[in-house]
């Protein structure tokens, strides 16, 4: 995220870096980065570096019926497997330290969870930012090990439903119920009113394509392995960012990659990717980027880089609707 979290205590966040992972904090410095979790570098005393995530369990919650609790248990249970998939010799994952306790993350308060990462030196990317076919080669090469995780790593991580997270704000605007306090409250629910009838059959289309996914052949994924969520290292690539891993169609991963990857993965698994299912995890993109952009704008919100991020990908999406 770009901007710094309301009513979040730093000095919090440095003691638990301290108390959950025994390293010394002598300065935090924000780092504006990313969309969906809240990054800083921690600095100890001898000038060691340290990446922190913290990850606003409001934001992660998947409709309003769930709690800070199920939000949490979910993250917690990612990064568990990201952990566990490094342990296991996968050395391009960007996994969490464990804590003192064995943990991959940990709470700070009730709505806020924090982890600890390397901080890693190399080339970073934006979302859509593919350097070439060999930067696409070697994501493709990372999710090709990630899809062939052993049981003992793939049992650790939860399954995807595609089920589309905080639909119940969207059918709460097409209903007309009021919601929202900030600067978008009103356009947002404007934009989904005017375009009601769309959206709806949108939501709808789907509902009966994801109903007929063969699920026979599920993979552990990774999720987001678009560019953003990528370095180049010395040491060679690498995969970042696991908060979203689940066991799922393989499709769900490689829709990201472009058409230019889906021979080499057969090649490579002897599984030619379903051109069905890769449109359908594109369509989960997009109904997830609006479901949740309308939850945030029908939440409490101040306005700024992120909230104006969310309206254009909102007004995107509507407008291809």
């Amino acid at each position: 995220m770009q901007s710094l979290p309301d009513d979040f205590d730093t000095d919090e966040l440095a003691a638990a870096v301290t108390r959950e992972w025994g390293v010394a904090v002598a300065k935090l410095e924000h780092a504006p980065v990313g969309f969906g979790s809240h990054h800083w570098t921690a600095i100890d005393p001898a000038g060691g570096r340290w990446f922190v995530t913290v990850d606003d369990l409001e934001i992660g919650r998947f409709a309003a019926s769930e709690n800070h609790d199920d939000a949490y248990a979910r993250l917690s249970r990612a990064l568990t497997t990201a952990r566990a998939l490094r342990d296991g010799g996968a050395t391009f994952v960007v996994a969490p330290f464990p804590t003192a306790g064995g943990q991959a993350t940990v709470r700070l308060a009730p709505r806020w969870a924090a982890a600890l990462y390397p901080h890693v030196d190399g080339t970073a990317y934006q979302w859509d930012q593919w350097a070439g076919d060999e930067h696409r080669r070697g994501v493709l090469d990372m999710v090709v090990s990630v899809h062939a995780a052993p049981p003992a790593v793939r049992e650790k991580a939860g399954v995807d439903d595609l089920v589309v997270p905080r639909r119940d704000a969207v059918a709460a605007a097409l209903a007309g119920e009021p919601g929202g306090d900030g600067p978008y409250a009103t356009r947002a629910a404007g934009l989904i009113r005017e375009h009601a009838d769309a959206v709806a059959a949108r939501y709808a289309r789907y509902d009966e394509r994801r109903a007929t996914v063969d699920r026979g052949g599920d993979v552990l994924t990774h999720g987001e392995p678009h560019p953003g969520n990528t370095m180049r290292t010395p040491g060679g690539w690498r995969l970042i960012d696991w908060d979203t891993t689940l066991v799922a169609p393989p499709e769900r991963d490689l829709w990201l990659l472009g058409p230019a990857m889906e021979q080499p993965y057969a090649e490579a698994t002897g599984r030619p990717p379903r051109p069905e299912v890769l449109s359908l995890y594109r369509e989960w993109w997009d109904l997830a980027d609006l479901a949740i952009g309308v939850a945030r704008f029908r939440g409490v919100h101040h306005g700024g880089t992120d909230d104006d991020d969310t309206w254009e990908i909102i007004s995107r999406v509507v407008a291809e609707s």
